[in-house]
């Protein structure tokens, strides 16, 4: 395998143990400096140069793309996307792991746990938004910033507001989320590659710093996830379409919650901590993938006249439920189903004797006419009912001390005891 590594400091400690991995293992790989390639663009022949050379032809490339250059370095990712070589990390799971806010909005409709977060810009609507995820203490987060910068804990509501005010005066875009208060200034790194977690370390943070970063002074300590913590970090990671990844989680009373994905996890932290090798397991998932690039399902299945690609879904009441895919009459309309979405379960290639239930979603290949009259009319989602926290006197009490009256309320008791049970 001829593999090309994209990154701007061959001599850090991730770029060297990948290098030092690929070159163990008798592969031909090389470190690309991604800011010297230029892109040409021309009919049917997407093309690259690297120092002012055409760049010969590469098997697989593994892009490590640092922030300040995203833009240019998806836009490098893309083009080898474009030339059929395989990508670890495609240019669109990179942008989308870049962005918080667009990384979280992709994340919160697959029933994956998230600290509750709100995104605002006008004025009068911080301090609601700080009211709905939960008051201070809150964190306020830079959207792209990285490596713990631009992430803030407030202590107050006031605080929190003037801190939001004056970074919003500087043009910048910023998120307040509800601060997890038992996670105790701790989080968990799994390192995800392809469809499993191949290490994981927890970290955590020292003396008044709430941020764990270990290069913030964070501790780390090998950990062993349980199937939740692993299915949620190998799912966050293909949702946003990323064969390599750094998940953060933090462990929340209800579970894991997402706290951040790293399109560019760095190695030195979690291979020290557990003594695995992870660059190995890397370089290992690519060479085992890389007659499969990265293909644009939708695109390339538009291109002919009149299909595309749908989802319908299968509601309540609807004459596909009980069915199989095959009585479904699908096949026969000329519809091929991909995969089978139930609940949080994702089937792929379903068998044609697979019984349809309310509630699945179909990925489907066909014509679009016949799947638009098989799609119900969009029913509105129903809110999330608004929970409040009980007062801390009891209910009755408060009551009374509300009304103004001297004589204490009496609730009448129940004739048939075993209505009020």
């Amino acid at each position: 395998m001829k593999l090309a590594i994209l990154s701007c400091s061959p001599h850090s400690y991730s770029t060297r143990r990948l290098r030092e991995a690929a070159e163990q293992r008798g592969h031909d790989v090389k470190v690309l400096d991604t800011l010297k390639f230029a892109i040409d663009l021309e009919q049917g022949m997407p093309d690259l140069y690297f120092r002012q050379k055409r760049l010969s032809d590469y098997d697989a490339v593994l892009p490590r793309i640092g922030a300040s250059i995203t833009y240019y370095g998806t836009a490098v990712v893309r083009q080898f996307e474009q030339m059929d070589v395989f990508c670890a990390n495609s240019s669109g799971s990179i942008g989308n792991s870049r962005d918080k806010l667009r990384s979280l909005q992709i994340l919160s409709r697959h029933r994956i746990g998230i600290p509750q977060t709100t995104f605002v810009r006008d004025k009068k609507d911080v301090l609601p938004a700080i009211e709905r995820v939960g008051g201070a203490p809150v964190v306020i987060k830079l959207i792209e910033g990285t490596q713990g910068i631009g992430v803030i804990l407030a202590n107050s509501i006031n605080t929190a507001a003037g801190i939001i005010e004056l970074l919003q005066s500087q043009k910048q875009s910023v998120l307040i989320q509800k601060f997890v208060k038992e996670s105790k200034g701790r989080d968990i790194r799994a390192f995800v590659v392809g469809d499993r977690v191949v290490g994981a370390m927890r970290r955590v943070a020292q003396g008044q710093e709430f941020r764990s970063n270990v290069h913030r002074g964070g501790i780390t300590e090998p950990v062993i996830l349980d199937e939740v913590y692993k299915e949620t970090a190998v799912r966050a990671a293909q949702i946003l379409g990323l064969r390599v990844a750094g998940v953060d989680l933090l462990e929340g009373l209800d579970g894991p919650k997402i706290m951040e994905v790293n399109s560019s996890p760095g190695l030195e932290g979690i291979e020290g901590c557990t003594q695995l090798d992870i660059a190995g397991s890397v370089i290992d998932y690519i060479a085992a993938q890389v007659n499969f690039p990265e293909i644009d399902l939708r695109q390339r299945l538009t291109v002919s006249s009149g299909y595309g690609v749908a989802e319908i879904h299968i509601p309540e009441g609807s004459e596909y439920i009980g069915k199989t895919i095959s009585d479904s009459g699908l096949r026969e309309k000329d519809i091929v189903v991909l995969t089978l979405h139930r609940d949080a379960k994702v089937i792929p290639n379903p068998r044609p004797q697979r019984q349809l239930l309310a509630g699945d979603r179909l990925l489907c290949f066909g014509k679009l006419e016949l799947m638009r009259d098989m799609t119900p009319g969009k029913v509105r989602r129903k809110r999330r009912p608004a929970i409040k926290d009980l007062p801390e006197l009891p209910v009755a009490e408060e009551v009374y001390r509300d009304s103004g009256t001297t004589e204490p309320i009496t609730i009448p008791a129940a004739k048939d005891a075993s209505v009020h049970e």
